[in-house]
């Protein structure tokens, strides 16, 4: 995204905090496009003939987006770092609805993609990952942070340092422990 419009992002994100309900619709029609291709990536990884799509993800993690007041935007990145984490919310609560329907079957399997994969063999289902984030916020929060900026956010190093606050080294040492703890975490569970 270009620095313009990235500025752009962060004036209409400031005009909506202040109340501008013309900023909202118009930051919603600047980032409509980057948010489908986030949805696009984790409907990717959800199993075939499942009943949320991509737009209905889009939409639905927007009705929850204007619904927080209490958020004080600050940037693009904290917008889409809000994003994908009400996108992993609205994707954890279909999937344990599904777990919760087949009455404790096994749930479909998602692939984590890119070199964001915690383990090189079949990846853990979506409820199982949130459950090992969850933990793994418990003991380390901001190595939670960068899982859910990284692979559900979809920023990179830089991204997640400036929201951090921290360095891009320290950005990498996180993602490396906390991949190594998720699969630990993971391996640990029985599978039901």
């Amino acid at each position: 995204m270009s620095e313009f419009v990235s500025q752009q992002v962060t004036k209409l994100l400031s005009a909506w905090r202040g109340g501008d309900e013309i900023a909202q619709d118009r930051l919603f029609k600047v980032v409509y496009s980057d948010l489908r291709r986030l949805a696009h990536r984790y409907m990717a990884n959800e199993r075939p003939g499942q009943t949320l799509q991509t737009t209905a993800l889009v939409h639905e993690a927007y009705l929850r987006l204007v619904d927080i007041n209490q958020v004080q935007w600050q940037d693009r990145t904290h917008f889409f770092a809000i994003a994908a984490r009400v996108m992993r919310r609205i994707l954890v609560d279909s999937a344990r609805a599904r777990k919760y329907q087949k009455r404790g079957g096994n749930a479909e399997s998602i692939t984590l993609n890119e070199a964001l994969l915690v383990t090189s063999r079949q990846s853990p289902d979506l409820v199982a990952l949130d459950d090992a984030l969850t933990a793994l916020a418990e003991v380390d929060p901001r190595k939670s942070q960068v899982v859910e900026l990284r692979f559900f956010g979809g920023l990179n190093t830089e991204e997640i340092a400036e929201i951090l606050r921290v360095s891009s080294d320290t950005v990498l040492r996180d993602w490396k422990t906390a991949k190594v703890w998720l699969l630990r975490e993971i391996r640990s569970k029985p599978q039901s």
